[in-house]
């Protein structure tokens, strides 16, 4: 169960060079996640990947970012590098489409996963991590933003690293 990924290992150019050949769109705000200096030249590492619901986790009804994360790590998982979000989506091109095209409505969108990982900045401003989501029949890696009072809902999918 789950699947392994090597993450890091490119600098930033050939790391956005290899998004670009995929066709792989970027919003705004993982544009502003590529140019964080954990970029600069990430590690290589095989990580084991697992992908959960918010529910699988514990948490029937949600909970906000933190409860989410704290739940995962009770269940012995891991949060995944911030870096892992482009190479994670280049390895998982073959995503369904969404159920629906709406691409920023304030509320999780559908058919995405979240790349569960530790925010860079305490910055409510900076975008917290990315997901992974293909809106008809386009590959995006998208940067999303909340703070710790929002409620990711059951249904939520998030990808961790297994233990």
């Amino acid at each position: 169960e789950g699947w392994t990924v090597r993450v890091g290992g490119l600098p930033r150019r050939a790391l956005l060079q290899s998004l670009r050949e995929f066709g792989v769109r970027l919003n705004a705000h993982a544009e502003t996640l590529l140019e964080h200096p954990a970029f600069d030249d990430p590690e290589s590492r095989d990580l084991q990947f697992v992908e959960r619901t918010v529910q699988q986790l514990g948490l029937s009804a949600g909970g906000t970012q933190s409860q989410v994360f704290e739940a995962a790590r009770t269940l012995g998982f891991q949060l995944c590098p911030v870096v892992s979000g482009p190479f994670l989506r280049l390895a998982m091109m073959d995503q369904p489409n969404a159920p629906d095209s709406v691409l920023s409505a304030g509320r999780a969108p559908t058919g995405a996963i979240h790349v569960a990982s530790k925010p860079l900045s305490s910055d409510e401003a900076y975008p917290k991590g990315f997901y992974l989501r293909v809106v008809d029949d386009e590959v995006w890696l998208r940067g999303y933003r909340c703070d710790d009072t929002y409620e990711w809902g059951p249904e939520q999918r998030l990808a961790l690293v297994a233990p």
